[in-house]
């Protein structure tokens, strides 16, 4: 008897171009799927309070109001909650280059590794043109 095939591909995994693109960005930068949060909706509620606090902060950084220490600490905090989130609603990851369609199940240690680095990119992004936008305190 074969073992069962899981496909653990978005669901817009065979869409092309620009709707693909966008998708993508959904799903990098949105980290609950549609079954999920209607399966953990008190977890989901406190990530979805934790994304305001998250996004508060970079916006009190961006007005001169918050050390980037602090901005850096919700950013952390953030990132653990996001892994945990995406291995119960979107627990897979890509296989190949970004560009690629082919995804697999994600381990625990690819979310990890995977949520980690995105998010340390987004906050390099971050950081960097709010600080050459004199917007960022940082403290010698």
């Amino acid at each position: 008897m074969k073992p069962a095939i899981h496909d653990f591909s978005p669901p817009y995994a065979k869409t092309t171009g620009v709707k693909w693109l966008l998708n993508e960005l959904v799903d990098h930068l949105w980290p609950w799927s549609k079954q999920g949060w209607r399966q953990h909706k008190a977890i989901q509620t406190a990530g979805l309070a934790m994304a305001i606090a998250a996004t508060t902060a970079w916006g009190l950084a961006a007005n001169g109001q918050l050390g980037a220490s602090a901005v850096i600490g919700w950013w952390l905090g953030w990132s653990v909650y996001e892994i945990i989130i995406r291995l119960q609603c979107k627990p897979y990851i890509k296989d190949g280059p970004w560009w690629g369609h082919q995804y697999r199940s994600a381990a625990c240690m690819d979310m990890i590794c995977y949520v980690m680095f995105k998010n340390l990119l987004i906050g390099a992004v971050l950081f960097i043109a709010l600080r050459n936008l004199g917007l960022l305190q940082m403290v010698d």
